[in-house]
């Protein structure tokens, strides 16, 4: 299991009020799957809230849209069929405790395997 601190942003803006600084659930390297849609991945990068564009948002169904004050997370994303890289909110993701290898290519430019199964950031690919 993974002791690494959950995921602070690194600089905490003046500007930015405390009450606007969160700790995300999942860490680099956590795998996790999605509550409604049929796919999983592993955690490469985490936004503390949403940091996409707003035509990105509209395109997803309302009854659907996350809100965009929570962490988002970019996974390295597989699903039967493919591997992608996806952008998730937290309300949306669960951890996967499956134990099963993801496949997708670039996990290993991103990670190592520990042996216990977890995945370990390489030297020098940290923020």
């Amino acid at each position: 299991m993974d002791e690494s601190p959950a995921y602070l942003p690194a600089m905490h803006d003046a500007a930015m009020p405390d009450d606007l600084i969160r700790t995300a659930k999942f860490n680099l390297g956590s795998v996790v799957r999605h509550r409604i849609y049929p796919f999983r991945g592993v955690v490469f990068d985490v936004d503390p809230e949403f940091a996409n564009t707003d035509e990105w948002w509209q395109a997803i169904p309302e009854e659907v849209r996350p809100r965009k004050d929570q962490p988002f997370y970019h996974l390295l994303a597989e699903n039967a069929d493919s591997e992608y890289i996806a952008y998730v909110s937290e309300q949306n993701l669960v951890p996967d405790t499956s134990g099963e290898a993801l496949r997708h290519a670039g996990i290993s430019e991103v990670f190592d395997r520990a042996p216990d199964g977890a995945y370990r950031v390489r030297a020098g690919q940290a923020n």
